[in-house]
C-alpha cells in the first residue's frame, strides 16, 4: 500500500504575492519571532505561525 504523497507549502508561494506593475507585493506578514522568510497564516480571528507558534488575536 502506497502512502499519499504530502504536498509542499512552498508551491503556494505564488498565492502570496500580488503583482502591481513590475513590482511583487506581499500580501502575508512575516513571523516577528522566525523572521524573513516565515510567512504568517491568516485566520478568521487571528494570524498565526506555522513554525514557532507565535499568534496574534484580532479584535
Amino acid at each position: 500500500m502506497a502512502a499519499k504523497k504530502q504536498v509542499s507549502a512552498k508551491g503556494k508561494r505564488y498565492e502570496c504575492y500580488e503583482v502591481k506593475g513590475d513590482t511583487a507585493v506581499l500580501q502575508k506578514r512575516h513571523c516577528p519571532r522566525c523572521g524573513p522568510g516565515v510567512l504568517m497564516a491568516a485566520h478568521k480571528d487571528r494570524v498565526a505561525c506555522g513554525k514557532c507558534g507565535y499568534t496574534e488575536f484580532q479584535k
